[in-house]
């Protein structure tokens, strides 16, 4: 086990085997703040700070509203851990939903990637501070639309051919703005988080 990159909220190991990383889940266990990505042999641990969470909720949030305002059916399954052995791929999203196959898995509490279908969206925050790129792994689970929190910019991604390509609309989402949500959050950040749910809610009825 070698660590070649350590930050305060940041460690980053190589050579770690897929039994040493299911061991380390055990060990870690689930009640936990630190987050996981492994890919090949290549595990980072991260823990994440206050305002990653808070953009990681105002989204989360938007993402609820606007499926409860279009009658779609969500499940969440927040920072769950993702893995599939004969792909040495593993990953904890910031957050993750089903739609387009929450019929598949309604009520389950269990998931097998290897029968199972992976989160239809993956929700990631500030994915350019993370040591290790989390596209190649989850193109290997194959989770078809992830969105990227940056810097102000919320970037919507699609699964093309085993390859994120940038998109200008969602697939879940196909009628909403989706990278106006940031501007909604900032010009709510001071008034509380009712008044941003509130906003965001009259702003998907005002496209539909």
């Amino acid at each position: 086990m070698v660590i070649t990159g350590n930050r305060a909220d940041q460690i980053l190991f190589q050579e770690i085997s897929w039994r040493q990383f299911d061991n380390l889940l055990a060990n870690l266990g689930e009640k936990r703040a630190a987050r996981i990505a492994y890919d090949n042999g290549t595990l980072e641990i991260t823990s994440p700070l206050a305002e990653h969470e808070y953009y990681k909720e105002r989204i989360s949030d938007a993402i609820k509203d606007a499926a409860e305002i279009l009658e779609l059916d969500c499940e969440c399954l927040g920072s769950s851990t993702w893995k599939r052995d004969t792909k040495g791929a593993g990953i904890e999203p910031d957050n993750c939903f089903y739609f387009q196959n929450e019929p598949l898995i309604r009520g389950k509490l269990v998931f097998d990637l290897n029968v199972d279908p992976p989160p239809d969206l993956a929700l990631e925050i500030d994915g350019t501070n993370k040591y290790l790129n989390r596209f190649p792994i989850y193109a290997r689970l194959g989770i078809p639309e992830i969105w990227c929190y940056d810097s102000g910019k919320l970037a919507i991604y699609l699964l093309i051919d085993n390859v994120y390509i940038e998109a200008t609309e969602s697939l879940i989402f196909p009628t909403l703005k989706i990278t106006e949500i940031p501007l909604l959050i900032e010009a709510y950040r001071s008034s509380g988080r009712k008044s941003f749910r509130d906003a965001l809610r009259q702003w998907v009825k005002n496209q539909i």
